[in-house]
């Protein structure tokens, strides 16, 4: 009896073993993909007789090419500004050519001897200061200062201050003793170039060693020593006729180193006489040269 049950129990634990295995390779067989059939090459038509049938041929479609995306572009700095960099100056304009035959007259200046031209608002049609240098005068190749070392005559014969020919000794600068101070009122000097000349220029310093004014300021030029005929104003700011010798157009001015510069315009004269009515410090007239840049007559 015994061994019925012993072959009874080993023929259940067989009967599990193998009912166990069978599950086991059928659960396994259900986990396998079944593999898919390679599809046909495009000339294969799967004609009559293959015994297959022919899977149907797949073409993809090309895929359009994706838009480039262009990166943004980086942001340029900014030029870098250095604090109290020199601004580029601007370029300054050309001088304009000198006419053929012309030449800047040879003019010399005496140092200055104040800043600046202040301005007196008492003189009436009183010019305003260039700002800067005066521009050469032009006048024909040759010309030079013909009244250096001429004689000099004048209204007051017995001056304050100096010798009258100091007007043309050549020193032009304002330190004492380098003037001539004349009486007050209306007075005059005259300069004989002792021949007859082309007339260019006329420059006159009256007295520059501080900012003044001069009133009635006349230059005449003319081959008569009395001025009675002949008598070309080249200059004249007299608005009232106080000096005599008619009302002029011209504007008054502030003395400076540069002196007073006087077109002479070619005229043809041997005399070169100015005038003056004292000044804006005074009522003395001052002088402390008189130029004149010409050419002989031919």
């Amino acid at each position: 009896m015994r061994r019925s049950i012993d072959e009874i129990l080993r023929a259940f634990v067989i009967g599990m073993c193998v009912l166990t295995l069978c599950l086991f390779c059928s659960c396994k067989q259900k986990e396998e993909p079944t593999p898919t059939p390679a599809p046909a090459p495009s000339g294969d038509t799967g004609g009559a007789g293959s015994g297959s049938d022919t899977a149907p041929l797949v073409v993809e479609e090309p895929k359009a090419a994706e838009p480039a995306v262009e990166e943004p572009k980086a942001a340029e700095p900014a030029p870098v500004v250095e604090p109290n960099a020199a601004e580029p100056k601007a370029a300054e304009p050309a001088e304009p050519a000198v006419p053929a035959g012309m030449a800047p007259i040879p003019l010399e200046l005496p140092k200055p001897m104040f800043v600046g031209t202040p301005q007196d608002t008492k003189v009436d049609n009183l010019r305003k200061p260039l700002g800067k240098p005066r521009p050469p005068f032009l006048a024909p190749e040759g010309v030079k200062n013909v009244a250096l070392g001429k004689p000099v005559s004048a209204t007051d014969e017995e001056p304050i201050i100096g010798e009258l020919d100091m007007v043309t000794d050549g020193d032009k600068e304002a330190a004492d003793g380098s003037y001539v101070e004349l009486g007050p009122f209306v007075q005059s000097v005259t300069v004989d170039l002792e021949a007859d000349y082309k007339i260019y220029a006329v420059v006159v310093w009256h007295y520059h060693k501080q900012a003044r004014v001069y009133y009635d300021v006349i230059c005449q030029v003319s081959q008569d020593k009395d001025f009675v005929t002949g008598v070309t104003t080249l200059f004249n700011n007299d608005m009232d006729n106080s000096a005599g010798q008619g009302i002029g157009q011209d504007q008054h001015y502030t003395e400076t180193n540069e002196g007073e510069l006087i077109d002479g315009k070619g005229v043809v004269g041997r005399y070169v006489r100015l005038y003056s009515n004292g000044n804006t410090s005074n009522d003395l007239n001052h002088y402390i040269e008189v130029e004149v840049y010409g050419k002989p007559v031919e």
